[in-house]
Order: C-alpha cells, then structure tokens, then sequence
C-alpha cells in the first residue's frame, strides 16, 4: 500500500512563497505521474499542477507563472514552488501519485492571510 505524507502548509502571506512537499513510500511499483490539486469548502477538487515519470509538466492557468512542479525520482517526492501567493490560493491542497492507481494524500492546508 503507497502511503503519501505531504509537508506542513502554514500561514502564509500575500505575496509570499511556499513549497510544499510530498513522499510516496511502501508498494511502489511504477510512478506514471504525480500532482497537486487544492480543494476549498464547497467547491470541487481542482488541479494545480501535475508531472509525468518522464517529467512533463503541467500547471493550471491561475497558477501559470506562480507555480513550479517538480520531482525526485530517488525519493519519489514531488514538489510545488508556489510564489505570489494570493489570499484566493487558500486552500486544502493534496498530493496525488498514480502508479499502478491513483493515490491521495490526506491534505495540507495552505492559508494566504495578512
């Protein structure tokens, strides 16, 4: 069983930069791809960003620019730079690793806030 553990998303304020991290560790066969996407209350799961085990990358437009996705294939750890953080960027964000399925973290809340 892949377990996922996502680093410490905080307070953080506007304007400010953020990288979260996330670890896949246990029943690790093959990674095809991993992600971050964020959810607030009420609203649908979106995409942030996602990368290929070949390292193609793609980012959600209101990230364009803001946000880099990247990865350690020895350590099965996928990154996300995040900078210019705007207050409407607060949100739950998860990780998620497709090997042989799909994976979710538990989540990590950012907060944007002066």
């Amino acid at each position: 069983q892949v377990q996922l553990v996502e680093s410490w998303g905080g307070l953080v304020q506007p304007g400010g930069s953020l990288r979260l991290s996330c670890a896949a560790s246990g029943g690790i066969f093959s990674i095809i791809a991993m992600g971050w996407y964020r959810q607030v209350p009420g609203k649908q799961r979106e995409l942030v960003a996602t990368i290929t085990r070949d390292g193609v990358t793609n980012h959600a437009e209101f990230v364009e620019g803001r946000c880099t996705i990247s990865k350690d294939n020895f350590k099965n750890t996928v990154y996300l730079q995040m900078s210019s953080l705007r207050p409407e960027d607060t949100a739950v964000y998860y990780c998620r690793v497709v090997d042989r399925r799909a994976y979710w973290g538990e989540g990590t809340l950012v907060t944007v806030s002066s």
